[in-house]
């Protein structure tokens, strides 16, 4: 008896065995390349593309078995059956392009299972080649290794599939194509050590057998076909190359005139990088390349969120700085048939800026810096209930500038306003933290102040005595009057306490400005009838409360008149005569007083010309 595989090295002819390994090689790589390619085409292409495929790579199978067959030479008469030859061919391609379809719809798993198919096909176009196999002789077989043949093919050809189709780079693709080769030689060689000859001569060779001239013709057929689907295979491989090529520089275009940072990953690693990114990251392209997402978004997992959900993050930079930025993930499943992930990082320090300008300027004044009167009462709110719970005494400070109307008519608003501004920097210089000063609007600010042992008379002390100490030649004089309300002591509720306080700051006023007064009880029914009065005083033109008295002045000598000088009176309904001493200089504070004018011109006019007609000569002269 002789074994196939004993007499391989003294009886096989090293060319023939050379070009069934080329004939393989050619055939698993250009079967690879087709049905990558059958993997990215539409669906209506997609089958043209994988039967071209399954026709490469059963044409390669039949090849490179009757190609081996040829170099085997057991020095006995033989030959191949046509039918059985015939069927073996399509027995490869056929079964061969169920596997690729199986392995092209995607996964793992039906890679896996494709390829298991392809391995059957191997077997199957295997056995029946055997069939055809006509010797003098009988052939015996091993039932365990004709067995193991078809394991060794089928798991390499899973495993060729599955790798081959999976991996998204050309190195993927060649470790694909050698498991396929592997499938195909191991499969064959394993088989044929399956089978033993037993040399008869009385079997006869049919006279319509295949001779080994015309098999070799049919495998060099075989083996062009191979070689013209190869070259289509590289011509659409490297068409599709430069197409990934010219995709990838315009989407990188794309992606570097996007505003926000762009950067793939695939398993939390970097992949691919816009401009901005890189910027943003600090680091060259080649050093982010290749670098885990963590490293740059820490507190950013994968799967956290949900895709198109913005979330905030801190961006560390490669120099170790940190910016805000705002991420979106999204999963991408068409970027080299691997699941990916894009993320879109966006800048938030200008945004950030912005929100905490509008957050300055919401709790603070503009002009002055100071805080305003909604930041004023929200910390007196949390200080008054911090004095309940703790005991405490709390003070607020009511002032503002005498004659500051005054200021601005003279100088200008430009005057009035960097007096309000000095006024800010000088009080806010004596202040510490625990006091807080804010402008409440025009000339009006409060002070908010711990109460103890008389701390807020010394500081209004301390203000006055600051302001009266500035120097005149540095601009207008700043002069102010102080009111103090202290709580629980004046009041017991916010609205109460100011109002106290600026009742004190009236006082303060009334008793010749530049001073400050502590609130007391009597000081509420004089700041209510005050401001009943300063109502009454404006309405009091258009009720006809006023009128005027003429006084005559005459010459001593002759004693005769000269003129008149006209006195205001205000005859109010329930008050009776008020006196102008009382509601001149309130007139004049509230701006009643340029009404109250126009008006004794009009009316001191009218009473005039009258006496200019009755023939007498009147000279007004006040009024």
């Amino acid at each position: 008896m002789l074994t196939v595989i004993g007499c391989f090295v003294g009886e096989h002819n090293p060319w023939l065995v050379a070009l069934a390994a080329l004939v393989c090689t050619l055939a698993s790589a250009t079967a690879i390349a087709l049905l990558t390619h059958a993997g990215r085409a539409g669906r209506r292409s997609r089958y043209t593309w994988l039967a071209i495929a399954a026709i490469a790579g059963g044409s390669g199978i039949w090849a490179t078995h009757f190609l081996a067959m040829l170099a085997y030479a057991p020095g006995l008469p033989s030959g191949y059956g046509v039918g059985l030859t015939l069927l073996s061919y399509v027995d490869a391609v056929a079964i061969a392009g169920l596997g690729f379809a199986l392995a092209a719809t995607g996964g793992r798993v039906r890679g896996a299972i494709g390829g298991g198919v392809v391995g059957g096909g191997i077997a199957a176009m295997h056995y029946t080649g055997m069939a055809a196999y006509q010797v003098t002789g009988h052939l015996i077989w091993s039932p365990v290794l004709v067995a193991v043949s078809v394991v060794v093919g089928s798991v390499l050809g899973a495993a060729a599939l599955v790798v081959g189709l999976s991996a998204p780079t050309i190195r993927g693709r060649c470790v694909g194509a050698l498991l396929l080769i592997l499938a195909i030689c191991g499969h064959h060689f394993t088989g044929m050590g399956a089978v033993t000859i037993l040399p008869d001569p009385l079997v006869a060779i049919p006279e319509n057998a295949i001779r080994t001239e015309w098999l070799a013709a049919a495998v060099a057929l075989a083996s062009c076909l191979i070689l013209l689907l190869a070259g289509a295979a590289l011509v659409l491989d490297l068409r599709e190359r430069k197409r990934a090529e010219f995709e990838r520089e315009r989407l990188l275009s794309l992606a570097n005139a996007a505003v926000e940072g762009l950067a793939v990953c695939r398993e939390g690693v970097i992949v691919s990088a816009n401009d901005a990114f890189i910027r943003l990251a600090g680091a060259g392209a080649d050093a982010l390349i290749g670098t885990r997402l963590a490293a740059y978004l820490p507190s950013l997992t994968p799967g956290l969120g949900t895709p198109d959900q913005p979330l905030e993050a801190d961006l560390v930079q490669a120099g170790g700085g940190t910016i805000p930025v705002e991420v979106i993930m999204r999963p991408v499943t068409e970027y080299g048939n691997q699941p990916h992930h894009a993320v879109a990082v966006r800048d938030l320090r200008a945004r950030r800026r912005a929100e905490s300008e509008i957050h300055y300027l919401a709790h603070h004044d503009a002009l002055t810096g100071l805080a305003n009167r909604t930041s004023f009462h929200a910390r007196l709110e949390r200080e008054m209930r911090a004095a309940d719970v703790q005991g405490t005494r709390l003070a607020v400070l009511c002032l503002d500038l005498d004659r500051f109307k005054e200021v601005n008519d003279l100088f200008g608003h430009a005057a009035g306003d960097a007096m309000l501004r000095d006024l800010a920097l000088r009080v806010g210089g004596l202040l510490d933290a625990a006091q807080l000063m804010a402008r409440l609007g025009g000339d009006e600010f409060a002070i908010l102040t711990p109460q103890t042992d008389g701390a807020a008379e010394r500081l209004a002390e301390r203000i006055l005595d600051a302001l009266a100490a500035v120097p005149a030649a540095s601009g207008p004089v700043i002069a102010t009057s102080i009111g103090i309300a202290v709580y629980p002591d004046d009041a017991l509720d916010q609205r109460a306490l100011l109002s106290h306080a600026d009742a004190a700051l009236y006082r303060a006023k009334n008793e010749g400005r530049g001073t400050c007064r502590r609130y007391d009880a009597s000081m509420g029914a004089q700041i209510r009838d005050r401001r009943q009065l300063e109502h009454d005083l404006r309405h009091a033109v258009s009720r006809n409360e006023l009128e005027l008295v003429y006084q005559p002045q005459t010459q001593i000598e002759s004693g005769g008149v000269t003129g008149f000088e006209a006195l205001l009176r205000w005859r109010h309904p329930k008050r009776g005569t008020v006196s102008p001493a009382l509601f001149v200089p309130i007139a004049e504070e509230t701006g009643a007083i340029l009404e109250i004018g126009a008006w004794v011109l009009r009316a001191a006019c009218r009473t005039a010309a009258g006496w200019c007609q009755a023939n007498q000569s009147i000279l007004i002269r006040s009024c």
